[in-house]
């Protein structure tokens, strides 16, 4: 039998890590027979949190866009346990950007608290509407994206 060795869990990164924020109330529907927000919606709160915010900037029409992000990579944390009805504070912060890439991080806050419910990873790769094809971050949209850049 093969042994692998054991992945590092990573520390969860503190409110003050985040420069953006943005609420995502958990709905009815979120919760599971265990009584707590599944683990699949966490990374729908990710999606939500991450393309609500390029919407606000004015970097995405959904519908009209001539380019999109499209997730090729995600994963998630879990510390503790989110439950409804609260409204979850998605921080947003910016890891890495690429030519056509962008790494972020996101953390899910529960009211007051400073560390995370749970923390993910998620990577967009900017494409074509119509191809699908990678396309490089236009300076102007670039721009905006290095405010989310923390050390």
């Amino acid at each position: 039998m093969t042994s692998f060795p054991k992945p590092e869990r990573p520390q969860p990164l503190l409110r003050p890590a985040f420069p953006v924020f943005r609420d995502i109330p958990t709905r009815w529907m979120d919760v599971d027979i265990y009584g707590h927000v599944n683990n699949v919606q966490y990374l729908s709160f990710f999606d939500t949190a991450v393309n609500g915010w390029y919407v606000e900037q004015g970097l995405l029409d959904p519908r009209s866009s001539p380019t999109v992000f499209l997730v090729v990579e995600t994963g998630c944390h879990y510390f503790s346990e989110l439950i409804f009805p609260e409204t979850i504070r998605a921080g947003i912060r910016i890891e890495r950007i690429g030519s056509s890439s962008v790494v972020y991080q996101i953390g899910l806050f529960q009211d007051g608290k400073e560390k995370p419910a749970a923390q993910g990873r998620f990577v967009h790769v900017h494409v074509g509407r119509e191809t699908r094809r990678p396309i490089p971050i236009p300076a102007e949209m670039r721009d905006k994206l290095n405010l989310l850049i923390m050390g």
